[in-house]
Protein backbone atom coordinates (compact mmCIF):
# COMPACT_ATOMS: atom_id res chain seq x y z
CA UNK A 1 0.00 0.00 0.00
CA UNK A 2 1.14 3.56 -0.61
CA UNK A 3 1.88 6.22 1.97
CA UNK A 4 -1.36 8.19 1.40
CA UNK A 5 -3.53 5.15 2.16
CA UNK A 6 -1.34 4.13 5.11
CA UNK A 7 -1.60 7.64 6.52
CA UNK A 8 -5.39 7.65 6.14
CA UNK A 9 -5.79 4.25 7.83
CA UNK A 10 -3.42 5.23 10.65
CA UNK A 11 -5.27 8.51 11.15
CA UNK A 12 -8.75 6.96 10.95
CA UNK A 13 -8.09 3.94 13.17
CA UNK A 14 -5.29 5.06 15.51
CA UNK A 15 -5.60 8.84 15.53
CA UNK A 16 -2.01 9.28 14.30
CA UNK A 17 -1.63 11.47 11.22
CA UNK A 18 1.34 9.85 9.49
CA UNK A 19 2.06 6.81 7.35
CA UNK A 20 3.26 3.83 9.33
CA UNK A 21 5.11 0.67 8.33
CA UNK A 22 2.43 -1.83 9.43
CA UNK A 23 -1.06 -1.76 10.86
CA UNK A 24 -2.66 -4.75 12.56
CA UNK A 25 -6.42 -5.16 12.53
CA UNK A 26 -7.21 -8.00 14.93
CA UNK A 27 -10.52 -9.84 14.71
CA UNK A 28 -9.96 -12.41 17.44
CA UNK A 29 -11.02 -15.94 16.57
CA UNK A 30 -14.38 -15.02 15.01
CA UNK A 31 -15.20 -17.20 11.99
CA UNK A 32 -11.59 -18.35 11.74
CA UNK A 33 -10.42 -14.86 10.78
CA UNK A 34 -7.57 -13.75 12.99
CA UNK A 35 -6.24 -10.43 11.67
CA UNK A 36 -5.35 -8.33 8.69
CA UNK A 37 -1.81 -6.96 8.44
CA UNK A 38 -1.48 -3.90 6.25
CA UNK A 39 2.07 -3.12 5.12
CA UNK A 40 3.25 0.19 3.65
CA UNK A 41 6.10 -0.65 1.31
CA UNK A 42 7.42 2.92 0.81
CA UNK A 43 7.77 3.40 4.58
CA UNK A 44 9.36 -0.04 4.95
CA UNK A 45 11.89 0.71 2.20
CA UNK A 46 12.85 4.02 3.82
CA UNK A 47 13.24 2.44 7.26
CA UNK A 48 15.29 -0.48 5.92
CA UNK A 49 17.62 1.91 4.13
CA UNK A 50 17.97 4.21 7.18
CA UNK A 51 18.62 1.25 9.48
CA UNK A 52 21.00 -0.51 7.06
CA UNK A 53 18.79 -3.61 6.92
CA UNK A 54 17.80 -5.85 4.08
CA UNK A 55 14.24 -5.10 3.00
CA UNK A 56 13.19 -8.76 3.22
CA UNK A 57 14.54 -8.97 6.79
CA UNK A 58 12.72 -5.78 7.76
CA UNK A 59 9.48 -7.05 6.17
CA UNK A 60 9.78 -10.37 8.03
CA UNK A 61 10.31 -8.49 11.29
CA UNK A 62 7.25 -6.31 10.72
CA UNK A 63 5.09 -9.32 9.88
CA UNK A 64 6.21 -11.06 13.09
CA UNK A 65 5.58 -7.81 14.98
CA UNK A 66 2.06 -7.53 13.51
CA UNK A 67 1.22 -11.16 14.29
CA UNK A 68 2.31 -10.65 17.91
CA UNK A 69 0.03 -7.60 18.11
CA UNK A 70 -2.81 -9.72 16.70
CA UNK A 71 -2.03 -12.28 19.41
CA UNK A 72 -2.63 -9.64 22.08
CA UNK A 73 0.89 -8.41 22.77
CA UNK A 74 1.78 -4.73 22.86
CA UNK A 75 4.73 -2.52 23.73
CA UNK A 76 3.14 0.30 25.73
CA UNK A 77 5.06 -0.52 28.91
CA UNK A 78 8.82 -1.13 28.96
CA UNK A 79 8.53 -4.67 30.31
CA UNK A 80 5.97 -5.53 27.60
CA UNK A 81 8.20 -3.98 24.93
CA UNK A 82 11.19 -5.96 26.21
CA UNK A 83 9.20 -9.22 26.11
CA UNK A 84 7.87 -8.49 22.63
CA UNK A 85 11.31 -7.57 21.29
CA UNK A 86 12.85 -10.71 22.78
CA UNK A 87 10.16 -12.90 21.19
CA UNK A 88 10.50 -11.15 17.82
CA UNK A 89 14.26 -11.71 17.84
CA UNK A 90 13.80 -15.36 18.84
CA UNK A 91 11.31 -16.01 16.05
CA UNK A 92 13.44 -14.23 13.44
CA UNK A 93 16.53 -16.18 14.49
CA UNK A 94 14.75 -19.38 13.43
CA UNK A 95 14.84 -17.95 9.91
CA UNK A 96 18.47 -16.86 10.27
CA UNK A 97 17.44 -13.21 10.36
CA UNK A 98 19.52 -11.11 12.78
CA UNK A 99 17.81 -9.34 15.64
CA UNK A 100 16.43 -6.04 14.35
CA UNK A 101 17.08 -4.52 17.76
CA UNK A 102 20.80 -5.35 17.68
CA UNK A 103 21.10 -3.26 14.51
CA UNK A 104 19.24 -0.35 16.12
CA UNK A 105 21.37 -0.51 19.29
CA UNK A 106 24.54 -0.55 17.20
CA UNK A 107 23.29 2.42 15.18
CA UNK A 108 22.43 4.46 18.30
CA UNK A 109 25.88 3.80 19.81
CA UNK A 110 27.64 5.22 16.75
Amino acid sequence: MGTAKARKLNRDYRGQDHATNILTFSYGQAAGLFADLVLCLPVMRTEARQQNKRLDHHAAHLIVHGVLHASGMDHQRKEDADAMEWLEAAILSRFRIPSPYAALAKQSNS
